[in-house]
C-alpha cells in the first residue's frame, strides 16, 4: 500500500474517532459506548475498500492505536484480504425484503436476521458484499430513508468556549492595488469565530483565499487561545484539503463540514459577516475614500481596533453578554503547542519526482534538493511561500521512494 492510500485511510479512521479523542471534557459514564455503537451503525465509503461498515471492536482498536502512535498509529499495514463476491439470488431477495421492511436496519442487522432465519450459514456472508449488492438494487439506507432536506433546523450552541470554532472566507471590500494604485483589488477576510462566546479568535484580510492563508490564521488563533475540540467549516477547496485533515489529526481536532448547499449550519459566522458589512465595511470605505486607509496592513490594523474596541465589548443579541465577557468565563485549561511544534505540524507533505536539475515543484514554487535525488520520487514536507524560488532551507525531504 502506497503512502497516499495510508494517509487517506488514516484520515478516514481519524474522522470516526475524532469526536472522542478531540474531547477536552471527560466522557460521561456510558457515553463512549453509546457513541461507538452509533458510529458502527452508519454506512461509510471507506478508501480502498468495498466495506461500508466498521465494528465497535475496530473503532476501539483505532482509538488504542491513536493513543499510542497518534496520526501515524492510524496508518494501516499492508495485508491481503479475501472477499466472497457472490450472493445467491434467494438470499439477496430476502435481504432486500428485510431492508424494505425497515430501511433503518444496518447491513450487520440484515446478516444477523438472515443467519437466524436459516437463510445463510453463519459467517458465510460478507457485509461489504451484501452492502454493494443492496446499493446496486437501489435499496441502500440512503436511497430508502426519507430525505431530511426540507426539515427545519435545530438551534445549536456549543456547551463552553473553545469547544467549536467556525471559520470561513468573505469577499469583503476593495483596496488600491499595490501594483497599480489607480486600480482596485479585492481584499478577502478570513475569520474564526468561537461558537459559544461569538468571540472572534482571529480575523485577517488577505489578497486570496488559498490554503496557506487559512493555515496562517489557524496557527495564529491556536497560539493565542489554545487547541479547540472542533473545527466547523464548509466544503471549500481549502477546507476540504487532505492537508487540513492531517493537521487536525495531529492536533487532535475534530474536523466537521456543513452539508452541501445548506449554509444554515454556519449561521453564526454568516451573521457575523453580515454585521461586518453593516458596521465595519462602511467606515473602512470612508477611510479608503479619504486616502487614510490604502494598504492591507492598515486594513488589518483597523479591523483589530474595531474588534477589540467595539465588537467584543458590545452585548450580543442572542447571549445577552459581550463576547469578551462570555469567553472570559471559561476556566477550562486549554491544550497548547509551541510555535516550533505548530510549524512542524503545519508542514506540507507531498510526493514529487526530482527533475534532472535537482529541483522539485510544489504549489507553483521550485525547490532545489541534493543532486543524488535526481529522477527519484521523494516525499517532501515544507512551508510553501508564494515568493519562494529555489530555496533549499524552506523544504525538508524525509524519504526517497
Amino acid at each position: 500500500m502506497d503512502s497516499s492510500m495510508q494517509e487517506q485511510l488514516a484520515a478516514f479512521r481519524y474522522s470516526l474517532i475524532a469526536p472522542v479523542v478531540s474531547r477536552q471534557t471527560p466522557l460521561a459514564p456510558g457515553e463512549l459506548k453509546a457513541y461507538l455503537a452509533q458510529a458502527a451503525s452508519q454506512v461509510y465509503h471507506i478508501p480502498g475498500s468495498t466495506k461500508t461498515h466498521v465494528s465497535v471492536r475496530t473503532l476501539e482498536r483505532w482509538l488504542s492505536q491513536y493513543r499510542k502512535g497518534e496520526w501515524d498509529g492510524l496508518k494501516p499495514r499492508d495485508r491481503t484480504r479475501k472477499t466472497n463476491l457472490r450472493i445467491p439470488p434467494a438470499v439477496l431477495q430476502e435481504a432486500i425484503r428485510l431492508r424494505q421492511q425497515r430501511p433503518e436496519r444496518s447491513v450487520e442487522q440484515l446478516i444477523f436476521l438472515l443467519e437466524e432465519g436459516g437463510v445463510v450459514e453463519a459467517g458465510t456472508l460478507a457485509a461489504s458484499t451484501l452492502s454493494r449488492h443492496l446499493r446496486k438494487a437501489g435499496v441502500s439506507r440512503k436511497d430508502l430513508l426519507a430525505s431530511d432536506s426540507h426539515k427545519g433546523f435545530r438551534r445549536f450552541e456549543a456547551e463552553d468556549a473553545h469547544l467549536s470554532w467556525q471559520f470561513d472566507f468573505q469577499h469583503t471590500l476593495y483596496l488600491p492595488d499595490p501594483k497599480d494604485p489607480k486600480k482596485r483589488k479585492k481584499a478577502i477576510l478570513f475569520a474564526i469565530l468561537d461558537d459559544y462566546s461569538r468571540f472572534i479568535v482571529h480575523a485577517e484580510f488577505y489578497w486570496d483565499e488559498l490554503l496557506p492563508r487559512m493555515e496562517d490564521s489557524l496557527k495564529k488563533a491556536i497560539l493565542k487561545h489554545g487547541i479547540p475540540e472542533q473545527f466547523y467549516c464548509d466544503h471549500g477547496a481549502a477546507f476540504s484539503s487532505h492537508h487540513l485533515v492531517r493537521i487536525c489529526g495531529k492536533l487532535g481536532i475534530r474536523l466537521s463540514h456543513s452539508r452541501v448547499r445548506q449554509p444554515q449550519g454556519r449561521g453564526k459566522i454568516e451573521r457575523w459577516f453580515r454585521f461586518v458589512d453593516t458596521s465595519f465595511k462602511p467606515e473602512a470605505y470612508a477611510q479608503i475614500e479619504q486616502g487614510r486607509l490604502t494598504t492591507l496592513s492598515q486594513l488589518n490594523a483597523a479591523l483589530a481596533a474595531w474588534l477589540d474596541g467595539y465588537y467584543h465589548l458590545r452585548e450580543h443579541g442572542s447571549t445577552k453578554q459581550s463576547p469578551r465577557a462570555r469567553l472570559a468565563a471559561c476556566t477550562r485549561e486549554m491544550r497548547r503547542k509551541t510555535l516550533e511544534e505548530l510549524k512542524e505540524i503545519f508542514l506540507w507533505e507531498e510526493q514529487r519526482k526530482v527533475d534532472k536539475t535537482g529541483c522539485v515543484s510544489l504549489e507553483g514554487n521550485t525547490y532545489e534538493v541534493d543532486l543524488e535525488l535526481c529522477r527519484k520520487r521523494v516525499q517532501d514536507s515544507g512551508v510553501v511561500r508564494r515568493d519562494a524560488v529555489r530555496r533549499r532551507d524552506r523544504c525538508r525531504f524525509v524519504s526517497s521512494l
